[in-house]
C-alpha cells in the first residue's frame, strides 16, 4: 500500500481516487495497477544475471491484437510505460502469476491453472530455444499474424474458441481513428468537437478557464509539432497534412490512472479525414529503483525507444517530446495513435483450455521480445530442454497470486478506514 501511495502522489490529484476504485474492484484489477508493488518484491528474488528489454507490466491483457504500418494484424506486447534493461525472469513472472490471478476469477481448479501456466512458461522456454538456433535478422523478422492466429485457434480451440477469435480479429479491424472519431466527437456550431463524458473524457475547453485553456493549447500544439522530429521524415510530412482542432483529458487504463493522458483531434484534407494522437505522460519507470534509471535523455523516448526494440512492428506516428505545463514544470510524453486496429481478450470469457491456447501465445510472443535485445543464446541454455523451470514458475505463481489477494485486501481496509478514497468510473 505505500509503494501505491507513494506513485499516487504524482499524479493528478482528482483523478487518483478513481485509480483506487479501479483497483479495489478485483485481485486481478488490484495486479494491473501492482506493477511498482511486484517490481519491488521480485527485486529480492534470485535471478540468473541475464538481462533483456523488460515490458515491465508484463501481464496477460498487454498482449493484444495491433496493427502494422502495412495493415497486417498482428499480436504482440502493447503496453511499454515501465519497459528498462533488467532480468529476463521479471516478465516471465508477472505474465506466470496473471494467469493464475485471471484463473482464480474464472473459478479454474488448481489442476486448470497449473496447466494454464505451465502451457505459457513452456512456450516460452521453447520458443527461446527455437530463436536460439535462429539467426539474427530471422529474429528480427518474426512475428505472429491473424493467420497464425487462426490456424492456432482451429488446432486448439472448440467452435465457440474458435467463432470468438473471428469475432476478435474482424473487430480489431474496426477500431480506427475514422471508428473513434464517430463514437468520440459530435459537431457544435458547425465546428467537430470531442464529446465530454466525465470524468473520464474531459475536453479542454471544460478543464480551464479561457486564458489558462488558450495557453494550454499552445502547450499542446507545440508538443505536435516538435514530436514529429521524433518521427522518420516522411512520417512529419504525413502529419503536415493535419491540423489539430480540438483536445481532450482521458482516464485510461488501471496503473495509468491519474497520469496525465490527452488525445487530439486532428482534420486533414476536410471533415471526414481524421486523426486521433494519444499523448500519454512517461514517469520513471517503476523498475527504476531496482534495476537502475534509464539512459535515455527523457522518459517518453525511454518508452518509445523500448517498444520499438521489443515490438515485431509498431505504430508508424509513435514518437515522444518534453513540455512545459501551464504550472512550469517539465514533463515527458510520447505520442502514439489513439486507436489502430487494437483488439484486446476478455479473459473473463476464457475456458482453460481457451486461456492455455491464449498464455502459449504471450509466452512464445514475451520470448521473441526478449531474443531481440538479450542473449537468446545464454537464456536458453539457462532454460534448458526439461520442465523444471515450468514447475518452478507454476508454483511462484501460485505463491504471489495469494500475496496479491493479501495485497488487494489491504487496499480494501484502507478504503474502509478513510486512508484512500476509492470512486468509481
Amino acid at each position: 500500500m505505500d509503494v501505491i501511495e507513494k506513485q499516487s502522489a504524482a499524479r493528478v490529484p482528482e483523478l487518483v481516487p478513481i485509480r483506487y476504485g479501479r483497483m479495489s474492484e478485483s485481485p486481478f484489477r488490484f495486479y494491473r495497477g501492482a506493477a511498482a508493488i511486484m517490481a519491488g518484491d521480485l527485486a529480492g528474488t534470485p535471478n540468473s544475471g541475464l538481462r533483456t528489454q523488460l515490458c515491465g507490466d508484463a501481464h496477460l491483457l498487454n498482449f493484444r491484437l495491433l496493427a502494422s504500418p502495412e495493415r497486417l494484424l498482428l499480436f504482440d506486447i502493447n503496453d511499454f510505460d515501465e519497459t528498462l534493461p533488467g532480468p529476463w525472469e521479471w516478465d516471465v513472472k508477472r505474465l506466470a502469476a496473471s494467469l493464475v490471478i485471471a484463473g482464480r476469477e474464472n473459478g479454474f481448479t488448481d489442476r486448470e491453472r497449473g496447466d494454464v501456466v505451465r502451457s505459457a512458461v513452456r512456450s516460452y522456454r521453447e520458443s527461446m530455444r527455437r530463436f536460439a538456433g535462429m539467426g539474427n535478422l530471422d529474429v528480427w523478422y518474426a512475428k505472429v499474424d491473424a493467420d497464425r492466429l487462426q490456424d492456432l485457434a482451429s488446432g486448439r480451440l472448440h467452435k465457440r474458441g474458435r467463432k470468438r477469435m473471428s469475432r476478435a480479429l474482424a473487430k480489431a479491424r474496426t477500431r480506427d481513428s475514422l471508428q473513434a472519431f464517430d463514437k468520440l466527437t459530435r459537431v457544435v456550431d458547425g465546428k467537430r468537437r470531442i464529446a465530454a463524458s466525465p470524468p473520464l473524457i474531459t475536453p479542454v475547453s471544460d478543464l480551464l478557464p479561457g486564458g489558462e485553456r488558450t495557453v494550454f493549447e499552445e502547450k499542446i500544439h507545440g508538443l505536435i509539432d516538435r514530436y514529429r522530429r521524433s518521427l522518420r521524415s516522411e512520417l512529419g510530412s504525413l502529419l503536415d497534412q493535419y491540423t489539430v482542432v480540438d483536445m481532450a483529458r482521458k482516464v485510461v487504463g488501471v496503473g495509468s490512472v491519474g497520469t496525465r493522458c490527452w488525445i487530439i483531434l486532428l482534420l486533414g484534407r476536410d471533415g471526414e479525414d481524421p486523426l486521433f494522437l494519444q499523448a500519454k505522460e512517461a514517469d520513471e519507470s517503476v523498475l527504476a529503483p531496482h534495476v537502475g534509471e534509464s539512459g535515455y535523455a527523457t522518459q517518453g523516448e525511454r518508452v518509445v525507444a523500448g517498444q520499438r526494440l521489443m515490438q515485431a512492428a509498431g505504430d508508424m506516428l509513435l514518437g515522444w517530446e518534453r513540455v512545459t505545463g501551464i504550472d512550469g514544470r517539465e514533463r515527458d510524453f510520447y505520442v502514439r495513435q489513439l486507436r489502430d486496429w487494437k483488439g484486446i481478450a476478455e479473459p473473463s470469457l476464457m475456458a482453460p483450455e481457451g486461456m492455455g491456447a491464449f498464455g502459449e501465445l504471450c509466452g512464445a510472443t514475451l520470448a521473441r521480445a526478449h531474443a531481440r535485445s538479450g542473449d537468446r543464446i545464454a537464456i536458453a541454455a539457462y532454460l534448458g530442454g526439461g520442465d523444471v523451470f515450468d514447475r518452478a514458475l507454476t508454483t511462484f505463481a501460485e505463491t504471489y497470486a495469494d500475496q496479491n489477494e493479501r495485497d488487494h485486501a489491504a487496499l480494501l481496509d484502507a478504503v474502509e478506514a478513510g486512508r484512500v478514497t476509492a470512486e468509481q468510473a
